[in-house]
């Protein structure tokens, strides 16, 4: 029997989030499968005029309700669901001097833990993307999920979405540098490229062992910064030949007059460096999409290189991989990829955000000593499903 999960979301309509990973469980993969999930409860925090939610609850049969508690008792006093998916992507809210949009994450996922706190149970939760716009929220929901037993997993469609060409890097490969390119708003995007970064990185010699600083560079100090260090160039070459959508013109004159556009200059607690390059102004959005890896591995001869392939519009079939990874935490009830590496993305963004508010200080994080060693989950393989006209 499928497992019976609530989700909680911001809002429900056309290629929201809360679409494109619950319509996989509602009508199936795009390759006509079906993930061992059936939704059977429903909270929207928004109802836009767009909304979706409604039609599709008569449809399918799920119900919708008011509060978080009644989606996962079923309206009871017992916990009845066997999973939730925490999906507080889109809608209207408000953001803060930083920058950063403050979505309801830690509202959801306290009124979630509030019903396994009340019931003394706790099921699996999918959180998507960034834990919380701030660290201090991110990491009361990962204490707390500890704390409860919670199986909590969380994160981008990046890690698991197809890599043209299919690069996995050997675990404990000795790594030089990385460069990894993003584009779109620095936060809400932004996050996309460092777990684009993060699942290639963590898989270096040692594991994962933290951020010991962050730093954000803009305007002409963004390239200052690469050029510091003899490997970044070759990389940022290598990976920008993947870039097939971009303007006419010189990369650092455009971004260098681009007000989002920068660089996040990441220094691991083990040595190791990377930046994320997010050249608004000159890379555009397309097909496939403008997150590309480019590593380089001691000794080796060619750089390690490739890019995010994120379907656009329809299927969105990048999202139903990261529907089979949500299934996998129902199912199994561990997560098959470690919650710390969002946590730890997460906090780096906010310390992005916290750098760029403070014109570009490089900012120590003590906070981010987060280790943890990477799982075999890796991205998705076969044919990818033919795009909808």
């Amino acid at each position: 029997m499928p497992k019976k999960v609530a989700a909680i979301v911001t809002e429900y309509r056309k290629w929201s989030h809360a679409d494109v990973i619950l319509r996989n469980l509602l009508n199936g993969y795009p390759d006509g499968k079906k993930p061992n999930m059936e939704l059977v409860a429903l909270v929207t925090d928004q109802v836009p005029k767009t909304d979706m939610s409604r039609d599709l609850a008569k449809k399918h049969g799920f119900k919708i309700y008011e509060t978080v508690a009644e989606a996962l008792t079923l309206g009871g006093k017992d916990l009845a669901v066997e999973g939730v998916l925490s999906i507080g992507e889109h809608g209207k809210y408000d953001t803060n001097a930083k920058g950063q949009l403050l979505y309801p994450r830690r509202r959801f996922f306290d009124a979630i833990c509030d019903v396994f706190d009340r019931t003394k149970k706790s099921v699996p939760v999918f959180n998507d993307k960034h834990l919380a716009a701030t660290w201090d929220d991110a990491k009361a929901m990962y204490d707390r999920a500890r704390k409860l037993f919670v199986p909590f997993m969380a994160g981008s469609s990046i890690p698991v979405t197809w890599r043209k060409p299919h690069t996995v890097l050997p675990k404990d490969c000795e790594l030089v540098g990385a460069v990894q390119i993003g584009y779109g708003p620095f936060e809400g995007y932004g996050f996309h490229a460092l777990e684009g970064l993060q699942c290639m990185v963590e898989r270096r010699k040692g594991g994962e062992t933290g951020v010991k600083a962050v730093t954000c560079h803009t305007g002409k100090d963004m390239w200052d910064a690469l050029d510091k260090y003899e490997w970044t160039k070759p990389l940022l070459e290598a990976g920008l030949k993947l870039a097939t959508a971009h303007a006419a013109g010189d990369i650092r004159a455009i971004t260098a007059k681009t007000a989002d556009a920068g660089t996040f200059e990441v220094e691991y607690r083990d040595g190791f460096r990377a930046f994320v390059v997010v050249p608004n102004g000159w890379v555009h959005e397309n097909e496939g999409s403008p997150f590309i890896f480019a590593g380089r591995r001691k000794g080796a001869t060619e750089p390690d290189v490739c890019q995010f392939y994120l379907q656009q519009p329809d299927p969105f079939a990048h999202f139903a991989e990261l529907t089979k990874a949500i299934d996998s935490l129902v199912s199994t009830g561990h997560s098959p990829y470690p919650v710390e590496r969002t946590l730890l993305t997460t906090g780096v963004l906010d310390a992005v955000m916290n750098s760029k508010h403070e014109k570009g200080k490089r900012l120590e994080t003590p906070q981010l000593e987060i280790s943890y060693k990477p799982t075999e989950w890796g991205p998705a393989k076969g044919e990818i499903p033919k795009a909808q006209k």
